[in-house]
């Protein structure tokens, strides 16, 4: 997608006021409520179908400019402003809404951290409407590692202590794995206590993961790379079945 918004035409729409108009019903995915939970995803479903629909318009005008040259092609209005409008419904959607982290800079201070740890948050508590609605295993592993690289205040790494251990307690899905990053960055004694009685509960899911985390916690220099934990997977396989 050629890049139709620069950087200070997009200012303003990206302070936290213009991320809760655009998404702030997103927070109905996450609630305990299944009615409010159908209501959020009635919404998605709408916001989807803009993107949906302005993609379309986008390749209709791509292809309409195309006689144009490459130089003249770009540089159209029509398809400008067709990107534009593509781009403009995909930030009130999701997964696109939260693409647009920053490629520098402190991802403690983006206003768009609350909907991306809100992402996060509807895949691990409800993982089949996640997966249904807006799956994108991409999306979900470069926010987890983003989250792991940044300075958070004490709210933050709260958020993200609960989200490891509900990580933990489940079946493993595609990029759980990468949460061990999100462990060692808030690694703490309350996130320890909370593996030790995963551990020592009756899931063999949690008993396995949360032992797979808390080991790479007391030993900071093994690497979290997909030997180390298919090794460990496989000496606990037999309490799996």
């Amino acid at each position: 997608m050629i890049p139709c918004v620069t950087e200070e035409e997009g200012t303003g729409a990206d302070d936290a006021r213009g991320w809760d108009e655009r998404l702030g019903w997103a927070f109905g995915l996450i609630s305990d409520n299944p009615a409010a939970r159908a209501a959020a995803l009635e919404r998605l479903a709408e916001a989807q179908g803009k993107v949906a629909d302005a993609l379309g318009r986008f390749n209709e005008v791509w292809l309409l400019t195309r006689p144009l040259g490459v130089d003249g092609q770009y540089g159209a209005p029509a398809l400008r402003r067709a990107c534009q409008k593509y781009q403009q419904a995909q930030r009130g959607s999701l997964p696109d809404g939260v693409w647009g982290r920053p490629l520098s800079g402190d991802v403690a201070k983006w206003p768009g951290l609350p909907y991306a740890l809100l992402f996060l948050e509807w895949e691990a508590r409800y993982p089949q409407e996640w997966t249904r609605h807006a799956k994108s295993w991409g999306t979900k592993q470069s926010l987890i590692r983003d989250l792991a690289r940044a300075q958070q205040d004490e709210a933050v790494k709260e958020k993200l202590t609960d989200l490891v251990e509900i990580v933990v307690r489940r079946a493993y899905r595609c990029k759980d794995r990468e949460y061990v990053r999100v462990a060692r960055a808030v690694d703490s004694a309350d996130l320890r206590g909370r593996l030790g009685r995963a551990v020592d509960s009756d899931s063999p899911w949690a008993r396995c993961q949360a032992g797979y985390v808390l080991r790479l916690l007391e030993h900071p220099d093994l690497p979290n790379t997909r030997h180390v934990w298919r090794d460990w997977v496989a000496g606990r396989a037999a309490t799996l079945i």
